[in-house]
């Protein structure tokens, strides 16, 4: 079982994170951190109405965290508000209720399905989802994340 929760893809998702350091000017920056087990997630992104036009990320998570980092890094350019928002509860969804994996450009989170039998790692699997999406509010509403 935990085979399968450290496959070889999610490692190598894992080890090959995109889009990793900070951005000079973001539009918001949101950082958010895991209590369990310290896993943290700072996100910046400049937007372009309500899409993303530049992102990155600096992610000092476990492995699951890094691996969601990863998939969120190579796809964010472009997404909206409302589909990282949806890909956000889908995959909340996929790990607290075995709801169906995400689709679309971030389909790829379907690696990380057998997170649900571990109830302690969802938060920091989480992460990076989370702080994308509160720090797009931020941009988008001109508020404090």
């Amino acid at each position: 079982m935990i085979d399968d929760l450290y496959s070889a893809k999610v490692l190598r998702l894992a080890a090959e994170t995109p889009r990793l350091g900070r951005l000079a000017a973001p539009h918001a920056t949101v950082e958010k951190v895991s209590k369990l087990c310290g896993s943290r997630v700072v996100v910046d992104v400049r937007v372009d109405g309500d899409r993303v036009a530049d992102f990155a990320q600096d992610v000092k998570a476990c492995a699951l965290g890094q691996a969601a980092a990863s998939v969120l890094g190579a796809h964010v350019i472009g997404a909206s508000l409302a589909e990282l928002e949806t890909t956000r509860e889908q995959f909340r969804a996929m790990l607290k209720a075995g709801g169906a994996p995400p689709a679309g450009r971030f389909a790829d989170l379907a690696l990380l399905e057998p997170v649900k039998d571990y109830p302690a790692r969802h938060t920091s699997t989480l992460l990076a989802f989370e702080a994308v999406t509160e720090a797009m509010r931020a941009a988008i509403h001109g508020g404090e994340s």
